[in-house]
């Protein structure tokens, strides 16, 4: 069972374990609920109540509650760029949606990360600090515990996680370097289609840094760009980008065309957060997919 161990040091005697904890871990009050009524702390080893006060030298341990989830496995592939005892990093293919929904209830990140839970002998409760569309490939969090989706939220509410992504858009963005702070709205609840509202619409934030710019006889004109979120709106760079008239190549949805690449051109290859059980600042990218970089390719012909 996952643990977190602290050693008391002279500073700190005189306080509770309560009091020691508080200073140095960013536990949700849910879990120090749980804490205290699952008898989840140990002092060197033997179960222990928050008001003792241990000594300089003293181990306080923090034990996880046993969890799992009840996803059906399945032997889905995973690229994992990073796991320990608090987290997984997946790099996450197109054509595959993160969590089961009512039309798409099997066949998802979750199912093949139940499969690999179940594969390795490990048990906890699959959790997703970070989300992306189907279509969407790139890296994705899973949290194997609730103190470390608690921490990551947090974060997120504080834009204390940069997330980066490169996208393919359809013409040519003059611009080397702008903002796009333009609220977002889900006009007709009955489609998934979100656009700009400026009455209703939630605010939006997104930076633009274009990378290259490609000039093609048979596919047009078309950009390369890396955007970074400084919000995190469901479609939030497709609506952007496909409203000052860029819009994302092979993004159906927004009006792009499937000629030179059959998905949404868009991937999350960088991230960046600190490390919810250690404090370790984690910077993390992976490459381009195969599709992307061919279409690049194939408008620089």
């Amino acid at each position: 069972m996952a643990k977190y161990e602290h050693t008391v040091t002279a500073n700190e005697e005189g306080l509770t374990i309560n009091q020691i904890l508080r200073q140095n871990y960013k536990f949700s009050s849910r879990f120090r609920t749980k804490m205290k009524y699952q008898s989840l702390v140990d002092l060197n080893g033997s179960p222990a109540p928050g008001y003792i006060r241990p000594a300089a030298g003293d181990i306080i341990g923090v034990r996880l509650p046993e969890e799992t989830s009840d996803f059906t496995p399945e032997n889905i592939p995973l690229d994992i760029i990073y796991e320990d005892d608090d987290l997984i990093l997946v790099n996450k293919q197109p054509g595959i949606i993160v969590h089961p929904t009512k039309g798409h209830p099997e066949h998802t990140i979750a199912n093949a990360v139940m499969y690999y839970m179940q594969q390795s002998g490990q048990s906890f409760k699959i959790r997703f600090a970070n989300r992306i569309d189907m279509d969407t490939t790139g890296i994705i969090i899973v949290a194997k515990n609730a103190n470390a989706q608690n921490d990551l939220s947090n974060q997120m509410r504080h834009n204390a996680v940069i997330k980066k992504y490169i996208t393919l858009v359809e013409g040519t963005i003059d611009e080397d370097h702008f903002n796009i702070d333009l609220p977002i709205g889900r006009p007709d609840q009955v489609s998934i289609r979100r656009t700009v509202m400026e009455e209703g619409g939630k605010d939006a934030f997104t930076e633009v840094k274009i990378l290259e710019r490609f000039e093609s006889d048979e596919y047009g004109a078309h950009t390369l760009a890396e955007v970074i979120l400084h919000t995190g709106r469901t479609h939030q760079i497709r609506v952007h980008l496909s409203h000052i008239g860029h819009v994302i190549a092979g993004d159906e949805l927004y009006g792009g065309s499937t000629s030179l690449i059959p998905r949404q051109a868009l991937h999350a290859y960088h991230i960046e957060f600190t490390h919810p059980a250690t404090g370790e600042y984690m910077v993390f990218e992976t490459d381009l997919p195969e599709d992307i970089k061919n279409a690049a390719d194939l408008l620089r012909q």
